[in-house]
């Protein structure tokens, strides 16, 4: 098969878990993109933060895409500009913050390129040292969320966050998407926003079959990608659940497990 797409999630896929793209890893995608095939990132990041990545494979020479936000916007890496967008209302922003209280947990959105929560937390300290975004605390969510948001995050203990996670899944059902990417982060956007879907839009856009994709990646929010590609890969540390769902299992972040994945899956075909 000549696949013309690989997708990759980027935090313990694409990054080792020293938050770097190894040379081994990026020399691959780069061969892959010299083949014409698209490399395209996709995160529930923000996409200010994945400028940095995108920048470093090169991604704007070769023409390439960013999904980010978990798929709520997709960037041409180009020309800079949005081709898709699907966010949450005002409202439904302050409704989710009132769950946020109502279930104690911790909660933050994304404002221009500041990171907004009311008060700060060791789960948001991960998230602006993994975005390099900076962390606004504000006196009021609600007065500062003036406008639609990609997203939302609630965060706490693993534990205690899976619980949550339950409850809302079911609570908010057609209305809200709402799934966790790290143990301690629980992602809520659009109902329509997931990889799988956003990936969908983009290969409309570009004419690329469904079964000419390739899309890699670790986390509960990677599912409804590596379902929905052609050829869905899990990462060797990803939990088993994901890896059974997976049409092949790779290495692991640390082991240059995107790098194998486009050896033998992209450069073998050369």
């Amino acid at each position: 098969m000549n696949y013309k797409m690989i997708v990759l999630d980027i935090d313990d896929t694409l990054l080792t878990d020293q938050h770097v793209i190894s040379q081994k890893t990026k020399e691959a995608l780069l061969k892959a993109q010299d083949m014409g095939v698209k490399v395209v990132l996709a995160s529930g990041r923000p996409t200010f933060a994945m400028h940095k990545l995108a920048e470093e494979l090169l991604l704007h020479d070769y023409g390439s895409y960013v999904l980010s936000f978990n798929g709520g916007i997709i960037t041409d890496y180009q020309t800079k500009n949005n081709v898709y967008e699907c966010t949450l209302t005002k409202e439904q922003a302050h409704e989710l913050y009132e769950l946020s209280k109502k279930h104690n947990v911790f909660v933050h959105t994304y404002v221009e390129n500041d990171i907004i929560t009311e008060k700060g937390n060791q789960y948001t300290d991960i998230e602006g040292q993994l975005t390099g975004m900076p962390i606004k605390e504000v006196s009021s969510f609600t007065e500062h969320v003036q406008n639609d948001v990609v997203k939302l995050l609630m965060l706490e203990d693993p534990e205690k966050l899976a619980q949550v996670e339950k409850i809302l899944q079911k609570e908010l059902e057609g209305k809200i998407s709402v799934m966790r990417s790290k143990p301690f982060f629980l992602e809520l956007t659009n109902s329509e926003v997931d990889k799988g879907k956003s990936l969908n839009h983009l290969i409309q856009i570009l004419g690329i079959r469904q079964d000419e994709v390739i899309a890699v990646g670790d986390g509960y929010n990677d599912l409804p990608m590596i379902k929905f590609a052609g050829l869905g890969v899990a990462m060797g540390n990803a939990p088993e659940e994901i890896k059974q769902q997976a049409d092949y299992v790779t290495a692991t972040n640390n082991e240059d497990g995107v790098a194998k994945v486009v050896e033998k899956f992209i450069l073998s075909n050369k």
